[in-house]
């Protein structure tokens, strides 16, 4: 009763060891992001796709979508159409949670309660805008919803990116100390196998995007975006190295510059998998062929590679941000998930007395923030239903689903804005040499 009606911490199961209500609170919470995650892919398998147009008032006025009289038929876009209004839902529930919880300063303002507790009556909140979501008329709804998926989108690989820089410094701190505590060559020597992996899957990787996604009279743009990448990564691995910024941060190194070169590499096949054009373009969903109108009732398939490891990156990068905090306190002023002594005492004693339970150790102050919190998860639910549709919007004559330029630029200036990012890191110290950057 207490965890479904209750507004006290949820008990525990006798194999489950004591927990922050803090830590428990945001599982929970990211538990209703990964269901309605669930939930939409299930929508876009095309044996369930097919089904959705008995939802009543689902395909209502789909004829009319934008003035497109007839041209395009619900039936063709009903995958599209769920995930857009699964992630209208899901935004929506944690924006009205990023309001009700702001300025929460501890455990003690009654809103840290609804925060903490009443989950059946929020999985019921949920349930109800989610309903009401599959009623919206179409509209002008598809093709505004998708500029704010871009933008939570783009918000969101930066945040991605932040968490990514965050892990490689610590990971290679963590090896190199170990190395130097025990004095074993064996850190040394897996700290120079990752990164040569590292690096070789990502040569590996710059071959295999000019060999499927460029031609050679042709493609022009692809070419650019896979030169400028493999130029930029070149060089933010080059100045990781310099004696300069070895002098000012002895643990930078490669192993950071070639996890940062990978995942780059990643956001710029992302992005090459949403170039418009088939002949530079092999990858691009042959549902959203220009060569030819779509057929009424043909299933849509939204699956490509890109997709599913953007997808298991998000679930990574979602479970980050809900369980740990990172152990660079610069990150953790700029993620407002510091977790302080705030509450300590209360939770060891909590602890002793009672050892499976979530315990209250916000009394004196919270360990994070509520409200950037659920503005995180209202960007990934964004980024997660763009990543489910590929991006694929309306083209002009309203037709068929195409794959516009706006998602290759977003990605590709998020790559960029992450290698700026991780220069950033690298030139601080030499920059701002008054401030401490350890």
């Amino acid at each position: 009763v207490s965890c479904l009606c209750g507004s006290a911490p949820c008990l525990l199961c006798a194999c489950c060891p004591s927990a922050k209500n803090s830590t428990v609170s945001r599982l929970l919470f990211t538990f209703f992001l990964f269901l309605g995650t669930l939930v939409s892919i299930i929508m876009i398998i095309p044996g369930v796709e097919k089904e959705l147009h008995k939802l009543p008032g689902f395909c209502e006025g789909g004829a009319s979508l934008l003035g497109a009289q007839g041209r395009i038929s619900c039936s063709s876009f009903l995958g599209h159409k769920a995930v857009y209004r699964m992630g209208f839902a899901l935004a929506a529930f944690f924006f009205l949670f990023a309001v009700l919880m702001l300025c929460v300063r501890s455990s003690k303002d009654p809103r840290a309660a609804v925060q903490n507790g009443f989950w059946f009556f929020k999985f019921l909140a949920l349930v109800g805008i989610t309903v009401g979501a599959f009623y919206i008329p179409d509209g002008t709804f598809t093709s505004v919803w998708f500029f704010f998926g871009v933008v939570g989108s783009f918000l969101f690989i930066l945040i991605q990116l932040i968490l990514l820089i965050d892990f490689a410094h610590s990971w290679s701190q963590v090896w190199l100390r170990n190395a130097d505590e025990s004095n074993a060559k064996g850190w040394y020597a897996a700290l120079c196998v990752v990164t040569f992996i590292f690096y070789a899957t990502s040569i590996a990787a710059v071959a295999l995007l000019y060999v499927y996604y460029t031609k050679p009279e042709s493609c022009t743009e692809s070419k650019a975006l896979i030169s400028l990448n493999l130029i930029f990564c070149v060089i933010v691995s080059v100045v990781s190295i310099l004696p300069k910024i070895q002098e000012a941060q002895p643990h930078s190194g490669l192993l950071q510059a070639s996890l940062i070169t990978l995942y780059t590499m990643f956001i710029t096949w992302s992005a090459l998998a949403n170039v418009p054009d088939r002949s530079c373009n092999p990858t691009l969903l042959l549902r959203n062929s220009t060569s030819a109108p779509v057929a009424a009732g043909q299933p849509t398939t939204w699956w490509d590679a890109p997709s599913i490891v953007g997808l298991v990156i998000f679930i990574l990068c979602t479970l980050f941000i809900s369980i740990r905090s990172s152990d660079h306190a610069q990150v953790n002023k700029l993620m407002l998930t510091e977790e302080g002594a705030a509450g300590a005492a209360h939770g060891d004693a909590a602890l002793e007395s009672s050892p499976h339970r979530a315990y209250d150790n916000e009394q004196d102050g919270v360990s994070y923030n509520y409200s950037f919190f659920h503005i995180c998860l209202l960007l990934a639910s964004l980024y997660i239903m763009m990543t489910l549709t590929n991006w694929y919007r309306l083209d002009e004559s309203f037709e068929i689903m195409t794959s516009p330029w706006t998602a290759v630029w977003v990605k590709i200036s998020s790559s960029w804005a992450g290698l700026l990012l991780y220069l950033w890191t690298l030139v601080a110290p030499l920059v701002l040499p008054e401030r401490d950057f350890s």
